[in-house]
Order: structure tokens, then C-alpha cells, then sequence
């Protein structure tokens, strides 16, 4: 069967329009025209007939058969467009409409927080991603998603996975990168004994592991596995999340800096450990709210060890169960809400209603946040600008910050 693909979709997949309804096709661009098999809405065996100019030949040699990245097909610019379709899709079912900037891509080599899976083999260990749709691993020594340090890194998870994994299992090792070394939490691994825990402290001192994390548990911790955060130096918990590049970071911060302006006092929503809360205490005081506990007390031990930053009140809250509720705002110049893919519904609703003159809101969930910007549009904010950051380079994630303001009501004649 021949096909011509009409758009890709929010996965990464071809859609084509069948005789029965849509077929996907993975690795297709829009305009290009394939054959294969149809099976089901799949098309098998797919066999590019009329290749899209904006087809370029992957940069790594291994995109083929791994799965950790699914759009090396395509130029940067269709990948970008893509994006950012995705979020005006998202707003547009909602019936929103907004001003897009152009989308900021992190470079290749700069994921500095990476989950790889491993397995042991008849020869050693395998270490990488899965191939995709699939549970067999693909090494990638040659891998241009994650950054150097994490790539040096590599011969540590080796080693882990092969004390640590039993012959049918699979361990998924999760490696950030630190200023003093590899941060590693392992799941999936065999169960702690008395000399099993000897040689993982072994392993960890002879390969420069940081800090060694076995199932949640703290195994060995060489040296605190420091991120620097603007002027403070924060080790976060074990497995914390962490923007996924540098890079990305830095333009997230700079979108939410330019939204907040000169605000004398902000609260920070969904603040982990500080990504926005600890830079912007260098200008104003910070009201900074997380569900867990840990994140929040490695927040507050950076602020009060750095130097030259203006008050940093911190708070564990379920945000979701217990949201701050309208007059808890009283004070507060701006927002920044940065909450997981489920979006804050609740924590919106109490936004809408709080008055507060702007909200710096950052999103990983194009939909989700589509879904709470109507709640604030209905309340009278205008979404002044949305900015898409690619920091998950050559996947289907997507990324972005927008600024949300209430304009003040003219005063009436007296």
C-alpha cells in the first residue's frame, strides 16, 4: 500500500490518512510518500518512497536501532515547528490563542541526568536504551543526547550491572551529573547484604562515584554530589528531578526572570530544589512550596550556606491536596509554577482567584497546561507570550514557559 503522510503527531509518528482511518508510520515527515504492509493502523515495513527535503541523515549512528530518540530523521527546523505545533494545538483546543517565540533548542551532548537500563550477558554487562517499542537494550558508545560526563560514566554502570544484576533481570540506573562527580540511583538490583554492600562501596570508590544510591538507599557517599544553582551550591536527594540540561535551565530561568520582572516577592510553586527559588532570591524575597520534604530541605541547606541572597522561607506541601489558598497570596508581586505533567488544577483555581498581578507558569505537559491557562484566562489574565524550550532534543517532549498578567482595573473618577 502507498500512502502519503499528512502530519506528524504529538508521538513523533507519520499520520496517514488509510481506507479505513488513520495509519502511523514512525520515521516519516510530513509530504513523504511510503509503501509497505498495512497491519492494522500501522504500516509495516515501511519503505520511504518520496523523501521530504527536510529529511537530514541522523547524527548518530546509533538512532536506527535505539529507541531514546525518535526525530534524528528530521532537519532541526521541522523538529522546532513540530514542537511548537504541538503547543498551539494543545491551546487551541481549549480555544486559546497566544503570541509563540521562537523555540530554544539545547545542544546535542548536554543531557546531564539520564535513566539507562541494564543487563548482565553472557560476556559482561549491556548498558543503554531500549531499542524502540521494545525490551532489548541497545549500547550507545557513541551516543549524542548525553553529555560527556555522563558518557564517562558509562564503565561505572557496567560494573554496577554486573554485580548487581541477576542473569534474567534488568536494573535502570538513573546518573546526573554533579561538580564532583556522578550522582547514581540504581533500581531493580539484587537485594542488600552485609558483602554485597562492601562491594558496592568498592566499586563506587574506585570508579568516582559521587554518591552510590541502591534501591533508595544511601550505599556510599564518597563526596556530596553539589549542582551549582545560580550562587548556591544544592546536593540534591537521591533521583531529585532536575532540569534535564544546563542549557534548558538556563533559558526556563531567564523566560521566568524576564516574567517576574522586578517583583519585590515571589512565591515559587512546585519549587524542588530551587531551580527558580535560589536565583531569584539574588532580587527578591522567595515563598518556596514542594510536596517533598527532602527536596525542600536541600533548597533551604543551599540558601542559608550561599551568599548575598535575600530571604528564602521554605514550605512541604502537597500541592495538589492542600493548595495555597487565595489570601496566603497577600504580599506576593508574582508567581512561578512549575508543577509535574498532571498540571495544578487545583492549585489554579486558588491562583485565579488570589488577584496576583503576574504568574510565570512553566509546563512539561502541552495539554495540561493548556487546560489550566483557560482557568486563569476565565478569571481575567491574559496570556501575554508562551516560549517553547527543547531541552529534550530529538524527542517528543516538549517544554515551555509563559507569562500570565492581570491587567489592573482603571480607577474610577471620584
Amino acid at each position: 500500500m502507498k500512502l502519503t503522510i499528512e502530519r506528524v503527531g504529538h508521538l513523533g509518528d507519520g499520520i496517514a490518512q488509510g481506507p479505513d482511518g488513520p495509519v502511523f508510520v514512525p520515521q516519516t515527515l510530513t509530504g513523504e510518500v511510503v509503501e509497505g504492509d498495512l497491519t492494522g493502523d500501522r504500516l509495516a515495513g515501511a519503505r520511504i518512497v518520496t523523501p521530504s527535503t527536510l529529511r537530514v541523515r541522523p547524527p548518530c549512528r546509533h538512532a536506527r536501532a535505539c529507541g531514546g530518540c525518535i526525530m534524528q530523521h528530521a532537519a532541526d527546523g521541522f523538529v522546532a515547528d513540530w514542537k511548537q505545533g504541538i503547543v498551539r494545538t494543545a491551546l487551541a483546543v481549549q480555544g486559546i490563542e497566544a503570541p509563540m517565540r521562537p523555540v530554544i533548542t539545547s545542544p546535542a551532548r548536554s543531557r546531564r541526568r539520564a535513566a539507562v537500563s541494564g543487563r548482565r550477558t553472557k560476556g559482561g554487562s549491556l548498558v543503554g536504551f531500549h531499542a524502540r517499542a521494545s525490551d532489548t537494550i541497545v549500547a550507545v558508545p557513541d551516543c549524542q543526547l548525553l553529555h560527556p560526563d555522563l558518557m564517562a560514566a558509562m564503565p561505572a554502570l557496567e560494573a554496577l550491572v554486573l554485580a548487581g544484576c541477576s542473569r534474567h533481570g534488568e536494573l535502570t540506573l538513573t546518573v546526573t551529573q554533579s561538580l564532583v562527580g556522578p550522582d547514581i540511583a540504581v533500581t531493580g538490583g539484587k537485594p542488600l547484604d552485609g558483602p554485597f554492600r562492601l562491594e558496592l562501596a568498592r566499586l563506587a570508590e574506585a570508579h568516582g562515584i559521587a554518591r552510590l544510591t541502591w534501591e533508595g538507599e544511601t550505599i556510599a557517599l564518597r563526596v556530596p554530589p553539589a549542582i551549582a544553582i545560580g550562587r548556591a551550591r544544592v546536593v540534591p536527594p537521591p533521583g531529585a528531578f532536575l532540569q534535564a540540561t544546563a542549557e534548558g535551565e538556563a533559558a526556563l530561568l531567564a523566560t521566568v526572570r524576564e516574567a517576574v520582572g522586578d517583583a519585590p516577592r515571589v512565591a515559587d510553586l512546585f519549587c524542588g530544589v530551587g531551580t527558580f527559588a535560589l536565583p531569584l532570591a539574588e532580587q527578591a524575597e522567595v515563598l518556596a512550596v514542594e510536596g517533598d520534604a527532602a527536596m525542600v530541605a536541600a533548597l533551604d541547606r543551599g540558601w542559608r550556606q550561599a551568599e548575598g541572597l535575600k530571604r528564602v522561607q521554605t514550605e512541604a506541601r502537597d500541592l495538589f491536596r492542600r493548595p495555597l489558598e487565595p489570601d496566603e497570596f497577600k504580599g506576593i508581586a508574582a508567581v512561578v509554577i512549575d508543577p509535574p505533567r498532571a498540571g495544578a488544577e487545583a492549585q489554579t483555581a486558588c491562583l485565579a482567584r488570589s488577584g496576583v498581578p503576574v504568574i510565570a507558569a512553566v509546563s512539561c505537559n502541552p495539554a495540561t497546561f493548556a487546560r489550566d491557562a483557560r482557568a486563569l484566562i476565565a478569571a481575567g489574565y491574559s496570556l501575554d507570550w508562551v516560549q517553547v524550550v527543547d531541552q529534550f532534543r530529538w524527542s517528543a517532549h516538549v517544554e515551555l514557559a509563559a507569562r500570565f498578567s492581570r491587567p489592573h482595573m482603571a480607577r474610577k473618577p471620584s
